[in-house]
């Protein structure tokens, strides 16, 4: 049985514990009676250790996840992946003044490159069923060999479709040109207990970050920094230092030990999720599902439905089943270990009642293929520029000034430095929620 030491060692503490220190609820103050977690959310004490300096539970525990993973190192974060993204960013950033980041990379990713002066050598995969795949790794071979100012590349896998980026080919790629490779696995945790560790980042990045919340049974923002090239080690460290929160949730400390520990204990967790994915699927021959390489991703294409999948997902609302995102065209749910055969049951007699709705079966608009924009000037250029905000219907053929998309799923459909096109003002006015653009109006860099 695993010995879970965060845990352990802040229950330790509860009884007869006065306390005189943050936070401010002193384990109490109200907020007890409806936040059971107040007793285990304290600070640095004696007992309890330090994240940003370890020598005791924390430490272990870290070498525990790290052991798990198949990592030289582990770091526990309680910001999500995104302070685990700039501090893998910065750990690099001094090795050159680019990095190879494909389209369908997270915010994080694109302000990392702002605020290191790291210019992103964008690449864009083909498209299959209306989701964007990883680029192939040719695309990043020619790039690695056509720049030595190329540090390397951040790969995104999974992305939020299921979508698995050909690691073990960049790997090779890149590593052969004496570059490295980092990995944004926020939403791939749980591969680290897949047979083999199929597609897992931990097999070839040289850093890669997990969100443990979003596929293992964590609480929210608990996540971990993986390393395995040691001379990265003190740069990472520092951006470590300089990223993380001063005041780490012990709850959320906790948490990630607990879920590294707990499904590695347990493999029938995932076997049991599997299957009842596996029934779910037999039980409903006539829905058609995106090809996610990863189980956790069930991706409902709502196209040959002829529904909008924000429709569906709003009606199953009502019978209490919450969906991760709907784009329009598919309505994604996100699975993990914890996912119960009861819980796939409710799902299919929700969305079996949602599409008998009037109006459900033909409200499907189909969306246009995403833009590749041109490019004349960088995305470090166009953020120092003089800008300006202008309709949509104007800013066609001008440069745009910072990042613009579309959310769900939060992709770039122009990113700073990239001219408007036509193309990717339709798709701007088509979205249901965007990003970047400030009262309908987008940011563009003064015409000189």
């Amino acid at each position: 049985m695993a010995n879970y030491l965060i845990l352990d060692c802040i229950k330790s503490g509860k009884r007869g514990h006065v306390s005189f220190h943050t936070p401010g609820h002193k384990g109490g103050g109200g907020l007890s009676s409806v936040l059971r977690i107040c007793g285990e959310d304290v600070t640095e004490l004696s007992y309890t250790d330090d994240l940003s300096s370890p020598s005791g539970p924390i430490a272990v525990a870290q070498s525990d996840i790290a052991m798990i993973a198949g990592a030289k190192r582990a770091y526990i974060t309680t910001d999500g992946s995104t302070s685990g993204v700039m501090a893998m960013m910065y750990a690099v950033h001094g090795r050159g003044g680019k990095i190879i980041v494909p389209r369908n990379s997270h915010k994080s990713v694109w302000n990392a490159c702002k605020l290191m002066g790291i210019e992103p050598v964008i690449v864009q995969g083909e498209e299959r069923d209306g989701v964007m795949l990883p680029p192939a790794a040719s695309q990043v071979a020619t790039l690695a060999a056509n720049d030595p100012d190329i540090i390397g590349m951040i790969a995104v896998s999974p992305d939020y479709y299921g979508n698995i980026s050909p690691l073990e080919k960049y790997a090779e790629v890149l590593h052969g040109a004496g570059k490295v490779l980092l990995v944004d696995g926020a939403h791939g945790a749980h591969l680290a207990f897949e047979e083999g560790r199929r597609g897992y980042a931990g097999n070839y990045a040289d850093i890669w970050v997990e969100s443990a919340h979003k596929s293992l049974p964590a609480l929210t923002q608990g996540a971990a920094v993986f390393l395995n090239d040691l001379c990265l080690e003190e740069g990472l460290r520092e951006g470590l230092s300089l990223f993380r929160t001063t005041s780490p949730s012990f709850p959320i400390m906790a948490s990630v030990e607990f879920a590294y520990k707990y499904v590695s204990e347990r493999p029938q967790l995932i076997e049991g999720a599997k299957a009842a994915v596996a029934a779910f699927r037999e039980k409903y021959p006539d829905y058609r599902f995106y090809p996610s390489a990863d189980w956790t991703k069930l991706c409902l294409d709502c196209a040959p439905l002829s529904a909008d999948s924000r429709k569906v997902g709003a009606l199953i609302e009502k019978r209490g089943i919450y969906a991760e995102f709907a784009d329009g065209r598919y309505l994604v749910f996100y699975l993990s270990p914890a996912t119960r055969a009861s819980d796939l049951k409710a799902l299919g007699a929700a969305l079996s009642w949602a599409l008998k709705q009037r109006g459900v079966r033909s409200s499907y608009v189909p969306r246009k293929k995403m833009p590749n924009p041109a490019r004349t000037y960088s995305y470090l250029y166009a953020l120092r520029q003089p800008s300006e905000y202008v309709s949509l219907d104007a800013s066609v053929g001008r440069m745009s000034a910072e990042n613009v998309g579309l959310m769900p799923p939060c992709i770039p459909v122009v990113a700073a430095g990239e001219i408007i096109g036509a193309d990717a003002v339709e798709a701007l006015k088509s979205g249901a929620h965007t990003f970047g653009l400030t009262e309908g109006k987008i940011k563009v860099v003064v015409k000189k």
